[in-house]
Order: C-alpha cells, then sequence, then structure tokens
C-alpha cells in the first residue's frame, strides 16, 4: 500500500518513521516534510489544505491511504473532501474537527454530555470579558477560541496577566472570542484514543512540559519534551476518564450526527484520582505523538488503517518496551523571536532505541539547517523511564547546535 502522510513537524516524522516499519507500507510519502522526514521516506511539495489536489496526487500514485497530521487540514475540511472522492482516510471532518478548532464548541459539548470540565465563559465583547475577569480573580484561564498552533492559552497568575491575554485576543480583530475557565489545580496528563463513531481503542497516555525552561519556568511553549506513558493515569483513572468523558462526548457528536472518527487527543487534569477535561485535540499532540510512536513502531499504522476502515475486531495494542521519553531541542529565542538557517551537526545513531526526529529543519548546501522555534525531538525508549531519559541526553548531548537549548528536567515529575 501506498501512504500520504499531511504535515511537516515532529509529529509527522514520528508517524512517518513508525509507518515505514510496517510491511504494509510499499512507499510512504509525506507534505511537505522536512530534512529528517527526507531521510527515511519521499517528501513533496504539495498544498496540504487542498482536498482537491491531494486527492489528485492521490490518484496519480497509487496512495491508498491519507493520514492527516496537524490541526489546519482537519479544521479546513481536507478529510470531508478525500473520503467525499473515495480516499481511506484517517482524521476527523471539519464539523467534528470543532473539538479542537473552538474551545466554546467543546464546553457546549461537555455542558450537553455531562462531562467534567472547568467552569466557563465565552465572550466576544471585550470589555465584558474583562470584568469577568475582575469579579473572577485570579489565577485563571484566558484561552483563544481558535486553533492557535497549542499557545493560545494563558494561565494568569494575576489580572494584569490576564488582561494582557484578553488584548492581545481581541486585537486579533473583529469576531475574536475568548473563552475565559477557572483555573483548575491538580496533575496534568494526556490520554489518546482512536475512534471511529462511539468504538474507540486507547493508544497510551504521556506527559508533556509546556514551560520553556527547567522546573517549570518561562513562558507556555507547544511542549519542550514529553514521556509515556503517564504515571498518573492508572488504570483505575483511565478507566475514569474513558466512562466520563471520552465515552460521553463520542456519543454526544455521534448524537448531533457528526461522529467523531480519527485521533482524539484527551488533555485531562487530575485531582485526587478524578480526571477533568482540560481540552481536546483532533490529532496526536506534538511532543506526544514522538514518544508513542517510538513505543508503538510499525503497528502504529495497523491501528489507524483499522480506525479508518471502521473495523477495530483486529485492533490491539501493544507496546515493545515500558518507557518512552523525548528532549525537545528549540532555538534560542523560542517561544518569541528566534533565528533561522543555523547549522545542526547530527551524530550518528546506531542504537535502536533512539531516533532524533527533526521538527523544524530543511537541507541547505552542507547539510541541515534550522528552520523553526522546535527544531529536534531526541528520543529514546527503555526498560525504565530513567533508562530512556539518560538515552536521550545522552545524545542530545552530542548534537553541534550552539543556537540550540533543551531543558535538562524533561520527567522530572515521574522521576
Amino acid at each position: 500500500m501506498n501512504i500520504l502522510i499531511l504535515g511537516g513537524g515532529g509529529r509527522e516524522h514520528a508517524i512517518a518513521w513508525a509507518f515505514a516499519q510496517n510491511p504494509k507500507a510499499e512507499r510512504v510519502f509525506c507534505a511537505p516534510g522536512n530534512a529528517g522526514i527526507a531521510e527515511d521516506v519521499e517528501t513533496l511539495s504539495l498544498d496540504v489544505l487542498s482536498g482537491e489536489r491531494i486527492l489528485a496526487f492521490c490518484r496519480e500514485n497509487d496512495v491508498g491511504f491519507v493520514m492527516i497530521g496537524p490541526e489546519a487540514p482537519l479544521a479546513e475540511g481536507v478529510a470531508d473532501a478525500l473520503r467525499a472522492g473515495g480516499m481511506l482516510t484517517l482524521g476527523p471532518g471539519r464539523a467534528a474537527a470543532q473539538l479542537e478548532a473552538s474551545k466554546a464548541f467543546t464546553k457546549e459539548i461537555c455542558e450537553a454530555c455531562g462531562a467534567p470540565t472547568a467552569a466557563s465563559q465565552t465572550f466576544t465583547d471585550p470589555e465584558a470579558a474583562r470584568a469577568y475577569v475582575r469579579t473572577e480573580g485570579a489565577p485563571i484561564v484566558v484561552k483563544a477560541d481558535g486553533l492557535a498552533a497549542g499557545k493560545g492559552v494563558t494561565v494568569a497568575e494575576t489580572l494584569e496577566a490576564a488582561e494582557a491575554a484578553l488584548e492581545a485576543i481581541f486585537d486579533e480583530g473583529a469576531g475574536a472570542r475568548v473563552v475565559i475557565e477557572e483555573f483548575m489545580t491538580g496533575e496534568e496528563a494526556s490520554l489518546f484514543v482512536l475512534a471511529n463513531g462511539e468504538e474507540f481503542v486507547t493508544l497510551g497516555t504521556a506527559q508533556d512540559h509546556k514551560r520553556a525552561f527547567d522546573g517549570d519556568t518561562g513562558p507556555n511553549t507547544g511542549g519542550m519534551g514529553a514521556y509515556s506513558p503517564a504515571p498518573v493515569m492508572t488504570p483505575e483513572v483511565t478507566e475514569r476518564a474513558l466512562a466520563e468523558i471520552v465515552r460521553p462526548t463520542l456519543a454526544e457528536m455521534a448524537r448531533r450526527g457528526t461522529p467523531f472518527q480519527g485521533v482524539l487527543y484527551v488533555g485531562l487534569m487530575i485531582e485526587a484520582g478524578a480526571p477533568r477535561l482540560v481540552e481536546y485535540n483532533v490529532r496526536l499532540g506534538d511532543p506526544e505523538a514522538q514518544v508513542l510512536a517510538m513505543r508503538l513502531g510499525g503497528q502504529l499504522l495497523d491501528i489507524c488503517l483499522a480506525c479508518a476502515e471502521g473495523d477495530f475486531s483486529q485492533a490491539k495494542v501493544t507496546f515493545a518496551e515500558d518507557h518512552a521519553i523525548t528532549v525537545v531541542m528549540a532555538a534560542q529565542g523560542y517561544p518569541g523571536s528566534y533565528a533561522k538557517g543555523e547549522p545542526i551537526g547530527l551524530p550518528v545513531i546506531d542504537d535502536p532505541r533512539l531516533k532524533i526526529f527533526h521538527a523544524g529543519t530543511k537541507a541547505a548546501e552542507g547539510g541541515i539547517v534550522s528552520n523553526g522555534g522546535r527544531v529536534l525531538n531526541v528520543t529514546a525508549r527503555a526498560a525504565t523511564l530513567r533508562e530512556a531519559r539518560d538515552l536521550a541526553y545522552e545524545a542530545a548531548d552530542r548534537i553541534d547546535w550552539p543556537g540550540g537549548f533543551l531543558r535538562r528536567d524533561i520527567g522530572w515529575r515521574a522521576l
């Protein structure tokens, strides 16, 4: 089978690497890909927001399955267009993708199905939003309603920070909408399921590190590292999350005539064994995809195909190793302004337990250069998290990139 993956980040590199290990995969394409992805599969220039052009490529190249990696094509309705053209596709349609594209929509779903989540209000009027924040006080959470590449959430510890976040959102122009939530306490973790309507299979759990610097300090980022599994996601907590949040949500989406098909990323806050929903994403997380793919390997393709085909009867998730960790190397200045085009010297990796997934790189004369904020994901798997962490940091220390930085405490909560 020929396979097309849409996207060009670390998540898509992890997916491509895993898919390519499966004997079912004859040719694997990735659009647009990046320098690291090009070393593992075939990359191409293709408008990932154009269902028509993607469908034409698939027909010309005998592609039998499309995996949509990032959120933008899903919110654009690319999965709808591909399925309408008869293409086997993994990813929710535009209507179901609102679970990520609109935080206000997610709140509406939670209220309808009784899924536990933070109390909130949605505003389109800046003055009303500011008045609500002043009444509620800090800490408080301010969320831009639309897609924001994982950086549209401000956990405001002061009223000044909350009002600054509101100003930034409403400065985007007419039609801006903001969701203001109570600040939830507890431990945050993520649960991943592959769903087709009300049927699903659990992919695994993970925890990531959003803050830029050690000790969970500094600004929020798209994620500076992750590990899997998440110790806080015990079998009991996981079952509660499935019973109280996932199953009711999938049932409500089906009831509305917009059944969910694809990866459902369930962001949770756990306190005293009770999970509450923080947010939904409608695709694999980044960098959580890297640790899940590292643990799943080639079977990830089998599970994704089972979901796309709507037949979970043979879908079984097993893990080659007990633990995986990924450490993000980012450009100095990220998540603010940063330089691009800096040369990166990468070590030769000959250990099957290690993989450097590329996120923001491109090929240039003489080698690989940086081309983004989060640039590399140094990923390792092992029997214990401590062993996986040591492997990852040892490999990261062999990377020659003076313009890069990383956190030194990924996995600290579990270790």
